[in-house]
């Protein structure tokens, strides 16, 4: 075990894998000249070269279309938007095309395409610039959904992105680029679509993933200190979503409080809210508090950005709001 960066464990996976499989191959806007905007790809087109490591203009909806048409020709893409606010220009090469192919194709075409990069805040970069799409693309059948919060999970996650044989939506974080944890040097898989119970507790279940997982672990550990165990659940991806391991948790502390930095209609938060008071709502011992974003967009002014994104302050006064502790 060492320990990097979590853009060094995104670089790992992607060198790793493009080394295993020749068919792998990374394009998007800076990743080869520039070394990658946020320097994930820093030193692969050196090693791999410029037919594998491909620098694009400013046109979205050109090289996501371009890395369909070439997953469903069997090679194995990876597209990297330098914010997941700007796949938006490309939402309809991902929903109607990658999402669909295997679908209406009868079974005859499978599209092994990740599209990736930063999402949500990342300080002051105003409203077009710090959004988050996580729910958007988790509500699109023949999608799946990644978000780590860690350098293990950042690897060990896109190692199986890349191999999956559907398309995977893999969300990252600008703030998270230069976190470091440890990761170990020999190979490993995570499977996509099983959560992952960071910590053990009884009386309340805190779930969240991405960067929102630092604000569940700061609060959690301030609760300890009063005498409230949390469990505390990231799970990794949205699309599927373990709700297993969720629902099973609620049932031993009987409480449930969900973090997610995205607007609150149609979160992923509201979705584990409706499957759990649908399986397991006897064990509940009070209502499940769920904070969002503030519903608006996000500013420029720091102290509002403080105000509208989910907070230690907010999560910690939620888990007290279901524990009963004034």
């Amino acid at each position: 075990m060492r320990e990097i960066q979590f853009r060094e464990a995104l670089r790992e996976a992607m060198s790793e894998e493009m080394r295993r499989d020749e068919n792998i191959f990374l394009m998007g806007e800076e990743v080869a000249e520039y070394n990658g905007a946020y320097k994930v790809s820093q030193g692969m087109l050196d090693e791999f070269g410029p037919k594998r490591i491909i620098d694009t203009p400013i046109a979205e909806l050109g090289f996501a279309g371009l890395g369909v048409g070439a997953a469903a020709n069997g090679l194995r893409p990876i597209i990297e938007f330098m914010t997941f606010n700007f796949s938006l220009v490309a939402i309809d090469q991902i929903i109607n095309g990658a999402a669909k192919m295997m679908s209406m194709s009868g079974g005859q075409y499978n599209v092994p395409i990740v599209f990736r990069g930063p999402t949500g805040n990342a300080g002051q970069l105003a409203s077009q610039h710090s959004q988050n799409f996580e729910n958007w693309f988790a509500n699109t059948p023949g999608l799946k959904v990644v978000v780590p919060s860690t350098p293990y999970d950042a690897k060990g996650l896109l190692k199986s992105a890349i191999r999956d044989n559907d398309p995977t939506i893999f969300m990252e974080s600008e703030l998270m680029y230069g976190d470091k944890g440890f990761v170990p040097e020999e190979e490993y898989l995570l499977p996509l679509g099983q959560a992952n119970v960071v910590k053990e507790g009884t009386d309340v279940t805190l779930v969240s993933f991405g960067k929102m997982m630092k604000v569940i672990i700061e609060s959690a550990e301030i609760m300890e200190k009063e005498g409230v165990s949390c469990e505390i659940i990231d799970l990794r991806s949205v699309r599927p979503i373990d709700y297993t391991t969720v629902i099973n948790s609620v049932k031993k502390t009987n409480r449930l409080v969900i973090v997610e930095e995205a607007w609150p209609l149609s979160s992923i938060a509201t979705d584990i809210s409706h499957v759990v008071q649908r399986n397991a709502f006897d064990y509940l011992d009070a209502p499940i508090h769920r904070i969002n974003n503030r519903d608006l967009p996000l500013p420029y002014a720091p102290t509002l950005i403080e105000e509208i994104l989910p907070s230690v302050k907010r999560t910690i006064e939620a888990i007290k709001s279901v524990t009963y502790k004034k």
